[in-house]
C-alpha cells in the first residue's frame, strides 16, 4: 500500500485556492439549480436574484468546510462536475432552496440592482410546459427531477441527497418526479439560465410611488427623532404621555399646573349656583406640581401605558384651556387627580410611588348642564375594596341604604375632612342581586336629601320617583317599596352614561279572581348626552315581595314615552291567576280613554285605562289605546 503522500489526488484534501477556483467555475450550474428549485410565484426577476444569493452562500459554506466532499466517480451519463467541494455546495443550495419553498418566501435579496429588472431569456413552448409541470410539483419532487436530469444522479444518490437536505420521504419524491412528461434536456435551456440575463427597466409608475412613500417615511422618521430629542418634550415621566407633536401657546398654558383654576373653600356658600363650578380644590396634594403636571400631560397626550375610558358620548380630547382642579390626593393605593372643564369631569390615577411601569388610568365623564341635584358626589376611587366618593361641600352627611330592604334603616358612612367617603360596595358589580346599596346625601340648610347609586361611572346616577314632569326624591315609604322591586333592573343601565333614573307608578289594577292589586311602573333612565335614554315598563304582582323584581312588560330605547315631553305609557302582560287561568292584563297612564287587545283575529276592548280579558297560555296579543281626542297609541314594545 503506498504511503499517504502517494494516495490518489482524488482523496487528498484539495488546495483551498484550487477548490475555490473549481467552485467558481461551476457557479452557473449552482445558480441554475437554485433557480429551478425556488418557488416561481414572486416573479422571474426576484427569483434570479434569489438564486444568485443561494449560490453565493453555498460557495461560502463549502469553502468554510474543513473536509470537502468526496467527488463522485465518472460514469457514462453522469453530467455532474467532479470538482472537489461541488457536492457540498450543491447540498447547501438544495437545503436552502427547499426551506424557501416550504416557507413560501424567497431568501433576502441583497445586493439588488437598482433601476433594472434582470430576467433570463424567454424559452419556447416546451420550456413553458416544463415550468408549469415543475411549479405543480411538491418541492422534494421538483428537487428529485432536477438532480436526476441536470446532474445525472442515480435514484439512490438522489434519495441520499434529499434525505441529507431534510426531506422526510425521498421515495415519494422520486415517484412524483416520474410523472413529469417533459424531457430532462430542457433543463439546460436558456429559459432556466439565471447567468445569461437581459436587462429591462422596472415599472416606472410603481417606482415613482415607492420613491414618494420612501421620502415621506424618511421625513416622518426625522421629525419623530427630533421630537424625541427635545428636552421635556419626549416620552418623559415614564412614557405615560405620548410625544408632544405641536407647540401651541394655548395648549402649553393648559398644561401648566400654576394656571389651574382653584375655587376657595367657602365660595359655594355665596355662589350664584351650586354645581361642580362651586367645588373647592381639596386633597393633600393640591400643591404637588409634579403630580398635577403629569396628570395634565397624560390628559393631553395619553401614552400606551395609560388605560383610558369614557362614558358614551363623552369626547376624550385634551383640555380646551386651564381646567378647574377639584381634588388631588392619595386614596387607597393610588394618587388621584380630578379636573372639571365645564363639559367633563376627568379623573387621573397613578400608583402612589409614580412607577410608570405600573401604568396609569384616565377616565372621562360628561357632566354638562349639572345642577345641585346631579353634582352631589363623584367617584374618586374604585378598587377591590369598593367604591369611594368625593362629596360636594354642601353635603352634611352621607348614609347608605339598601334599596332591596325598604324597612331597614340607613347607616352612616364616615368621611375624611376632604369629603372622601369610606369604601362602599359596588352594587352593579356584585354577583347576583341580593342587595343594592344606594348612597343618601343629606344637604346643609335647605338642600334636600338626594339618593344616588353607582352605575360604573365617575358621576353617580340620581334616583327619583313620581310623574315624569315632577319627579321627587325618594323619601316616602311607598317610594322605597316600589324601588325595592325595581333596583335590580338598574344593571341594564350600567356604563351607559346615565344621569338620573325615575320610577313612576302610573297605574294600579285590581286583578281578576281576587288576586289583589298590582302596580304598573315605568322606569326611565336619562343620559347626560340626551340621547340613549332607556324605558322599562314593569308589572309588580302583589303575590310577590321584595327583593323579587317585577315582570318586565316592555323595553324601549330613545323613546319619548314616560318622559317629561310625552309622559304617557301603555304596556301589557300575560298573567296566570292563583286558580290557574290566564288573562291578558294591560294598563295605560291617565291620558288613555280606552284600551283594546287583538289576538287570533278577536278584539277585546275596555273603557278606561285598564284591561283584563281571558286568554290562553302563550297568547301574544297586540295592544293599543285611544286617547281622549280619539288618536291611537300603540303599546310600548
Amino acid at each position: 500500500m503506498p504511503p499517504p503522500s502517494e494516495l490518489p489526488s482524488a482523496l487528498t484534501p484539495p488546495d483551498a485556492e484550487q477548490a475555490e477556483a473549481a467552485l467558481i467555475e461551476h457557479y452557473p450550474r449552482l445558480v441554475r439549480i437554485g433557480y429551478l428549485l425556488l418557488p416561481p410565484s414572486p416573479g422571474r426577476g426576484r427569483r434570479v436574484l434569489a438564486a444568485h444569493a443561494l449560490a453565493q452562500r453555498s460557495l461560502q459554506a463549502a469553502h468554510r468546510a474543513r473536509t470537502p466532499a468526496v467527488p463522485l466517480p465518472r460514469r457514462p451519463g453522469r453530467t455532474a462536475p467532479a470538482a472537489p467541494g461541488y457536492a457540498s455546495a450543491r447540498h447547501h443550495v438544495l437545503r436552502r432552496a427547499l426551506a424557501a419553498r416550504r416557507a413560501r418566501r424567497l431568501p433576502p435579496l441583497l445586493p439588488a440592482a437598482w433601476g433594472l429588472r434582470l430576467l433570463p431569456h424567454r424559452g419556447g413552448a416546451g420550456e413553458l410546459a416544463l415550468e408549469r409541470e415543475l411549479a405543480a410539483l411538491a418541492p422534494p419532487a421538483r428537487a428529485a427531477f432536477v438532480l436526476r436530469g441536470l446532474d445525472g444522479l442515480t435514484d439512490g444518490e438522489v434519495r441520499r441527497e434529499l434525505a441529507a437536505a431534510g426531506v422526510g420521504d425521498p421515495h415519494a419524491a422520486l415517484a412524483e418526479a416520474d410523472g413529469v412528461r417533459a424531457g430532462h434536456a430542457l433543463l439546460e435551456s436558456a429559459e432556466f439560465d439565471p447567468c445569461s440575463l437581459q436587462a429591462r427597466p422596472p415599472d416606472l409608475a410603481r417606482r415613482r410611488r415607492g420613491a414618494r412613500a420612501a421620502y415621506a417615511a424618511v421625513a416622518a422618521l426625522l421629525v419623530c427623532g427630533a421630537l424625541l430629542g427635545m428636552p421635556d418634550g419626549g416620552w418623559g415621566h415614564g412614557a405615560l404621555s405620548a410625544p408632544l407633536y405641536a407647540r401651541n401657546p394655548a395648549a402649553e398654558a393648559a398644561l401648566d399646573p400654576a394656571a389651574l383654576r382653584r375655587v376657595p373653600a367657602a365660595y359655594w356658600q355665596r355662589s350664584p349656583r351650586r354645581d361642580f363650578t362651586a367645588w373647592p380644590a381639596r386633597g393633600d396634594r393640591t400643591q404637588d406640581g409634579r403630580l398635577l403636571r403629569r396628570a395634565l400631560e397624560v390628559w393631553a397626550r395619553p401614552g400606551a401605558g395609560v388605560r383610558t375610558s369614557a362614558t358614551p358620548g363623552t369626547p376624550a380630547g385634551p383640555p380646551m384651556g386651564a381646567p378647574q382642579l377639584l381634588y388631588a390626593g392619595e386614596v387607597g393605593a393610588s394618587a388621584v387627580v380630578l379636573f372639571h372643564d365645564g363639559l367633563r369631569v376627568v379623573r387621573y390615577a397613578e400608583p402612589r410611588n409614580a412607577d410608570p411601569a405600573r401604568g396609569a388610568a384616565l377616565d372621562f365623564a360628561r357632566v354638562d348642564g349639572a345642577d345641585e341635584t346631579s353634582s352631589g358626589a363623584l367617584v374618586v376611587a374604585r378598587g377591590d375594596d369598593g367604591v369611594r366618593y368625593l362629596t360636594a361641600p354642601w353635603v352634611r352627611a352621607v348614609r347608605v341604604r339598601d334599596l332591596l330592604a325598604p324597612d331597614r334603616a340607613a347607616r352612616a358612612v364616615p368621611r375624611s375632612p376632604d369629603g372622601v367617603t369610606g369604601a362602599l360596595p359596588d352594587p352593579a358589580g356584585a354577583a347576583g342581586c341580593r342587595s343594592w346599596e344606594a348612597v343618601e346625601l343629606a344637604g346643609r340648610g335647605d338642600a334636600a336629601l338626594r339618593l344616588v347609586t353607582d352605575l360604573g361611572e365617575l358621576a353617580p346616577a340620581r334616583l327619583t320617583s313620581g310623574a315624569p314632569g315632577a319627579p321627587h326624591d325618594i323619601t316616602a315609604r311607598a317610594d322605597r317599596e316600589s324601588w325595592a322591586r325595581t333596583a335590580c333592573l338598574l344593571r341594564e343601565a350600567r356604563s351607559h352614561g346615565v344621569r338620573s333614573v325615575n320610577s313612576w307608578t302610573y297605574a294600579r289594577q285590581p286583578l281578576p279572581e281576587g288576586g289583589g292589586t298590582a302596580r304598573w311602573l315605568c322606569t326611565r333612565a336619562e343620559t347626560w348626552r340626551g340621547t340613549g335614554s332607556r324605558v322599562v315598563a314593569q308589572f309588580q304582582d302583589p303575590s310577590e315581595r321584595a327583593p323579587a323584581p317585577g315582570t318586565v312588560a316592555a323595553r324601549a330605547e330613545d323613546s319619548p314615552a314616560c318622559g317629561a315631553r310625552i309622559p304617557r305609557v301603555l304596556a301589557g302582560v300575560l298573567w296566570q291567576s292563583p286558580g290557574g287561568r290566564w288573562y291578558v292584563l294591560a294598563a295605560g297612564s291617565g291620558e288613555f280613554a280606552s284600551l283594546a287587545a287583538t289576538s287570533g283575529g278577536v278584539t277585546d276592548e275596555a273603557r278606561g285605562r285598564l284591561l283584563a280579558v281571558p286568554a290562553q297560555e302563550g297568547d301574544r296579543p297586540l295592544l293599543h289605546g285611544r286617547l281622549a281626542d280619539g288618536s291611537r297609541v300603540d303599546a310600548l314594545h
